[in-house]
């Protein structure tokens, strides 16, 4: 006979007393959760995919009760598309589907539908960093008009960017969002900071960040030495209600190098807004009995 962990835990604790800060009733509600399906798509430009998918499975697997499929294609071009998404019924067998893509040039509709009718019908979604600069066509530098030809990938997020200054690091504060609840502000290392071109009215924030930034070196012109860093905010991560259904998404638009994937605070961030995303966070902030390790 095999036990799990946790059914282990409760024939220990049978034996030799429940600690009092942890009931009976709850060890055995916790041993009848199913590990959230969580699936990651990955792949595409400009990023290390082939870590950053390592690191955030283990990150996730090892911090919440989740299971963590990775679909990655290591085409490295702005190009990149995924056999998941051919079907209709792609997400179906999972409880949130976390994208990390680079596919800022994939924009051919019919695809990209798939995708947002996944999220339309009910699977939460979970964006990181790129994702935000991905499925865009048309003038996307500008404010992107409700219903337009271009607008549902924005919509789904809940807020629109179009690009980011040079990499330096990024002061991270946090709302007091429920997401936020026992994150404390941190400092991360060289990232990208990306712009806000519009922040829907269904978004709420739940960071922001301060960078310093230089100005882009300009082609074939020297540098000015007097020049002197500006400081520049933006919202870094935030929710969204997507659909009739009020699908819940959580994106964050932090996370272009390892370090910062790797980084715990980042990890913890990435966990609770796939817990909020799943409706595993109570209002007070606490994981679901089950859902928590």
């Amino acid at each position: 006979m095999r036990f799990s962990s946790m059914r282990l835990t409760i024939l220990v604790s049978l034996c030799f007393g429940v600690p009092h800060h942890c009931s009976f009733v709850q060890m055995v509600e916790a041993a009848a959760v199913e590990p959230l399906k969580v699936l990651i798509v990955a792949g595409g430009c400009c990023h290390d995919y082939a870590t950053q998918t390592k690191l955030l499975k283990k990150g996730i697997e090892e911090r919440i009760n989740a299971s963590v499929e990775v679909i990655y294609n290591p085409d490295t071009s702005t190009e990149a598309r995924f056999d998941i998404y051919e079907s209709d019924g792609w997400a179906r067998d999972f409880d949130v589907v976390i994208h990390d893509e680079c596919s800022a040039n994939v924009s051919e509709r019919p695809y990209v539908d798939r995708i947002l009718n996944a999220h339309r019908n009910g699977v939460p979604a979970v964006n990181l960093h790129c994702a935000m600069h991905s499925y865009r066509w048309g003038n996307f530098q500008e404010p992107v008009a409700d219903g337009a030809d271009n607008s549902g990938w924005y919509e789904m997020i809940g807020l629109q960017s179009s690009r980011h200054g040079p990499q330096s690091p990024i002061d991270v504060t946090y709302s007091d969002h429920v997401i936020a609840e026992g994150l404390s502000a941190w400092k991360t290392v060289n990232e990208e900071l990306y712009n806000n071109v519009r922040v829907y009215d269904s978004a709420h924030i739940v960071a922001s960040g301060r960078q310093m930034q230089m100005p882009r070196k300009k082609k074939n012109k020297p540098v000015n030495p007097d020049v002197k860093p500006t400081e520049v905010e933006a919202v870094v991560a935030w929710t969204n209600e997507f659909g009739t259904k009020k699908t819940r998404i959580f994106s964050t638009s932090l996370g272009h190098n390892n370090d910062t994937v790797g980084d715990d605070k980042y990890l913890a961030l990435i966990c609770r807004g796939i817990l909020w995303s799943t409706h595993k966070l109570t209002d007070s902030g606490e994981p679901v009995v089950g859902y928590s390790k």
